[in-house]
């Protein structure tokens, strides 16, 4: 699984200020730790970027060309925004995102295949959040379509099928997951991705990374091809390199709903086991579920 680093990001004070003041210094050092973190895919995410968005986005997608060549993210509803940095990029970009919504596709899929970017397929239609993986694979079918419409080949295409928080939709962890056993039926060649910290949003900040590797994990099983996670988590990094096969051998028997005993398992693997059943369902989601 390709980590693509989130932490370039305008929500960062020291990020945000970097930009309004355009120091380059901050998002210099920024794409250099990233880089030495061992991310794939660098995400440059400016939010809406209403005022002078162009330019905002040509400028940091040079400064971060200055110190690293990996494939770059572009991150904004600017549509003008995306256009500058496909323009900036000296090499083949990666657009986030491209919702189901018609304005939305026909804004952005031209510049797709003008500029022969690949692009994140949001799995977010005119009704919203998809509500099961019936509604997502619905909106993969719609993206399809329109990829064959303007001639772009479905590897370009990286299905995002939406994670949600687990505190708050424990239900749609299982709408996700299972729709990523359904995509290599639906679009085998296309790639996919999702924003993995996503799962544990309006968690306490100290079980948030137990619950994004976690989650990788799942994900991971099922042919998920990247995540849009943090740079800095070097667990989760090993987790999507594939360096710690004893512990997914444990969460996927969790996953397949084996009774796993928890007596003999390390703190560590108590902690993933306790998680997983979380993420399946098997446990009600609660801020003490590692201590129960």
């Amino acid at each position: 699984m390709l980590i693509i680093g989130e932490n370039l990001n305008v929500i960062s004070k020291k990020i945000g200020q970097a930009f309004k003041e355009r120091d380059p210094a901050p998002i210099r050092e920024m794409a250099e730790a990233e880089t030495k973190a061992g991310v794939d895919v660098i995400d440059l995410n400016l939010g809406p970027a209403r005022k002078a968005g162009a330019e905002l986005m040509e400028w940091v997608v040079k400064t971060v060309q200055e110190v690293t060549d990996l494939m770059l993210c572009l991150d904004t509803t600017n549509v003008e925004a995306i256009e500058a940095g496909l323009k900036a990029c000296k090499k083949k970009a990666l657009i986030n995102s491209i919702s189901a919504r018609p304005e939305r596709l026909d804004a952005l899929m031209p510049l797709a295949k003008k500029y022969n970017a690949a692009y994140i397929a949001l799995s977010l239609g005119v009704e919203g959040i998809p509500r099961d993986a019936n509604e997502r694979a619905l909106l993969t079918a719609e993206h399809l379509a329109k990829a064959a419409e303007y001639g772009i080949p479905e590897e370009d295409m990286w299905v995002d099928p939406i994670v949600l928080p687990t505190n708050t939709q424990q239900i749609q962890v299982q709408g996700c997951t299972e729709f990523m056993m359904m995509l290599g039926d639906i679009a085998p060649a296309c790639k996919s991705t999702c924003g993995l910290s996503n799962i544990s949003n309006g968690a306490p900040d100290h079980l948030r990374p137990i619950l994004n590797r976690t989650y990788a994990i799942f994900l991971k099983r099922y042919g998920m091809y990247s995540a849009i996670a943090d740079a800095f988590d070097q667990e989760l990094q090993t987790i999507a390199k594939g360096g710690r096969p004893e512990i997914e051998a444990l969460v996927h028997k969790v996953m397949d709903g084996e009774a796993v005993s928890l007596t003999g398992l390390s703190k560590e693997e108590t902690d993933y086991v306790k998680t997983a059943r979380v993420l399946v369902g098997q446990t009600l989601y609660s801020d003490s579920w590692l201590d129960l």
